[in-house]
């Protein structure tokens, strides 16, 4: 199961405290080819890992713009996968590029 865990603090007591704190896991095949997290996309604006399956790649569970946008996704497993199916990581690539965001299709 996925899990994402964030904390948000806008006005933090102490100096010292982060005012966001995130942290997620992806765990639906642990042999799923991925890239570590590193900036990417135009002008390198993106920082977020990214997946390398065949046939989805690009994608990403997780990511965040230098804009502040941020994108995460989480996955659920069916008794039968389509093999054929397009990644939803994608999804999250298109609303962290946009200045007003956007949503995608249901797939």
């Amino acid at each position: 199961m996925c899990i994402i865990f964030f904390k948000f603090d806008p006005r933090p007591v102490s100096k010292n405290a982060y005012r966001l704190i995130l942290a997620a896991n992806r765990d639906e095949f642990y042999s799923r080819p991925s890239k570590l997290a590193d900036f990417w996309g135009n002008n390198n604006e993106i920082l977020s890992g990214l997946d390398m399956e065949e046939g989805k790649e690009g994608g990403t569970w997780l990511g965040i713009s230098t804009r502040g946008k941020l994108a995460a996704l989480t996955n659920y497993l069916q008794p039968q996968l389509d093999r054929q199916a397009r990644g939803r990581g994608s999804c999250q690539t298109r609303p962290s590029r946009t200045r007003a965001g956007s949503t995608c299709s249901p797939y």
